[in-house]
């Protein structure tokens, strides 16, 4: 009986959850299956991925065929590393413990990979949120300026009349000066014209006497 290790969907519309089985390659995608191998979320950043890792090497070393993407998640948690490792204890290559170790090694690799990954979009997230309250604040202030009152008309007409009440006060107190010197000008020219009837009249009367 040919197997398949494959997804088998779950979850609801827009949030697709997996199942990774092995089943019958006969059988429908969602229906019957031989063992349920682990879970695949992809709704999370990085995946959620439990996966059954001897189990799934058992199975791939009784023949069985994952799909391309089963199998990408199968090498993603290091089943077909250890498979691979399994093939060179079974030909005398290196010790199981060897092979042990050496797989360790690699998880740990992997896993140090997976909780920078996680790192970087933690900094990412807390950037964008530091930008984005940023903002809210500048758009804020921005509404508490414009609703600030600004000086109104009225207020406006009233401090230009009274600028201009005092220019004509102002005005009005250096009229009389100019008008006194006007007058007493007026004056001083007439004077002379008066100072002078007189001796032409006199001079008329002495006239008769000669």
């Amino acid at each position: 009986m040919p197997v398949k290790i494959r997804l088998q969907r779950h979850g609801k519309k827009g949030k697709p959850f997996y199942w990774i089985v092995a089943a019958d390659s006969r059988a429908k995608r969602d229906g019957k299956f031989l063992e349920k191998l682990g879970t695949y979320n992809p709704n999370t950043n990085p995946a959620t991925i439990n996966l059954d890792i001897d189990g799934s090497v058992q199975w791939l070393q009784n023949g069985a065929q994952a799909t391309d993407t089963a199998r990408a998640i199968l090498s993603y948690k290091g089943v077909m590393m250890k498979k691979h490792l399994l093939g060179g204890v079974a030909k005398g290559a290196f010790s199981e413990e060897e092979a042990e170790k050496k797989f360790a090694a690699w998880l740990e690799d992997k896993e140090a990979k997976v909780q920078a990954k996680r790192d970087g979009l933690s900094k990412a997230d807390a950037d964008a949120k530091a930008k984005a309250l940023e903002a809210e604040k500048e758009v804020s202030e921005a509404r508490l300026k414009a609703q600030q009152p600004e000086p109104e008309a009225e207020e406006v007409a009233e401090e230009a009349a009274a600028e201009g009440e005092a220019a004509v006060e102002a005005t009005t107190e250096e009229a009389p000066a100019e008008e006194a010197t006007t007058e007493a000008n007026a004056e001083t020219e007439e004077a002379p014209a008066e100072e002078a009837a007189p001796e032409a009249d006199a001079t008329e009367e002495e006239a008769p006497k000669e």
